[in-house]
């Protein structure tokens, strides 16, 4: 079926699609990389009407789902070593927060495999529960309220909206980052454009749903993402499933996907939360003002980042940036961080360091299956899904 690339269509479909969407869980997971696990594979491939990308593209903007209830299972496989449990900060968790914070809790979902229970009652209600095998932890939003509890240290977090902290309530709520397959796939549409093609790519069956496949893939060489496939509901064109592969081949990078789901009204109580008695609460607005609304423990000299930039445009783009030389970040990457490297950040870098030379000068490139970032020794970053190669080239040309 030939592709669907118009861009002035495409820009209408996402527009209508943001107008629509309506978030399926409380929290999702940054950055857009996800992979499901083999149990999640197809089953069958229904016999469905033909439809065109166009056409496949306006019916998930025209979805209308508000109401569900499931389990997801996501799947993340970055190719990144264990950093024993540190946040993405490298020095784990913060004096004084919670184990609860939503902010903190969620980065685990980067990487590894893990089950979902989400349920959404319109915009106002939703809740996601990342299941363990001994524990469970929750987010809910009901109203001005987001919650979220931790069983295995039986603490809480609690924020009002519109409370520095308290997230968004939009798509991708408190963390700031897509969990479910709906909002995944919403990011990738947003971004799409005139190098991007679009094609159905025959049908499935999810959850016991019939499904059409969306795959979404670069027109340009250079990128690491090989594809993005994602599982439309035939009925609904709520999307069940959402695979990224990388263009080196091999499993998914990221992979979401319902293993069930049921499209009636969550009941009343799913959203109801109060804490039991000996539960340590802690309120957003009652920690300390420079830990607010630090979405993802990010080190504090992110906020001074200097100049960034985007080279070049689609899926091909390069960020650039130069880091402040008395930086914790820049302090690492030269070697020169008082008190040497913590252990786990020193394995970390050393199994993915790489060496490079340019006309840039010389710098080290640290890869990911999906994302490379190229640290110069004068302090500069580049950054993007696009290959050592690339990058290199990208550095090369300023």
């Amino acid at each position: 079926m030939a592709p669907y690339e118009s861009e002035d269509s495409q820009g209408a479909g996402r527009r209508k699609l943001a107008r629509y969407a309506v978030p399926v869980a409380v929290v999702g997971v940054a950055a857009a990389t996800i992979g499901l696990v083999p149990a999640l594979a197809d089953s069958g491939d229904p016999d469905l009407p033909k439809i065109t990308a166009r056409e496949l593209i306006e019916k998930i903007a025209a979805s209308d789902t508000e109401q569900l209830s499931g389990t997801v299972k996501i799947h993340t496989d970055l190719g990144l070593p264990s950093l024993g449990g540190a946040t993405p900060g490298l020095g784990g968790r913060d004096k004084g927060s919670s184990s609860a914070d939503p902010r903190e809790k969620l980065t685990e979902l980067a990487t590894g495999t893990h089950t979902l229970r989400v349920a959404a009652d319109g915009e106002e209600r939703q809740k996601l529960s990342v299941l363990d095998d001994a524990s469970e932890y929750s987010v809910i939003h009901d109203g001005a309220d987001v919650w979220a509890y931790d069983s295995a240290s039986d603490e809480a977090y609690h924020a009002r909206e519109g409370a520095r902290g308290a997230g968004d309530r939009a798509e991708k709520g408190p963390s700031g980052v897509p969990a479910t397959p709906k909002q995944l796939t919403d990011e990738v549409l947003k971004a799409s454009g005139a190098t991007t093609s679009v094609t159905v790519d025959g049908t499935a069956q999810i959850a016991g749903r019939d499904a059409y496949r969306l795959r979404i893939a670069p027109k340009q060489s250079g990128s690491t993402v090989g594809a993005v496939t994602v599982a439309v509901d035939a009925k609904t064109g709520t999307p069940l499933k959402f695979t990224l592969t990388p263009a080196s081949g091999g499993a998914a990078v990221v992979d979401a996907g319902f293993t069930k789901v049921d499209f009636a009204r969550p009941a009343a109580s799913t959203f109801d939360f109060e804490p039991s008695k000996g539960t340590k609460v802690t309120e957003a607005d009652e920690l300390p003002a420079q830990d607010r609304g630090k979405a993802g423990r990010a080190p504090q000299d992110a906020a001074r980042l200097d100049g960034l930039k985007v080279l070049g445009k689609g899926w091909t783009s390069v960020a650039e940036l130069k880091l402040p030389g008395d930086s914790g970040i820049g302090a690492l990457a030269s070697g020169s961080a008082p008190g040497g490297m913590p252990a786990d950040a020193q394995t970390f870098l050393d199994s993915l360091g790489d060496k490079v030379t340019g006309t840039f000068g010389s710098g080290t490139v640290y890869s990911t299956r999906l994302v490379n970032v190229l640290i110069t020794e004068d302090g500069k970053v580049y950054a993007g899904a696009v290959t050592k190669e690339a990058l290199v080239k990208a550095a090369d040309a300023r």
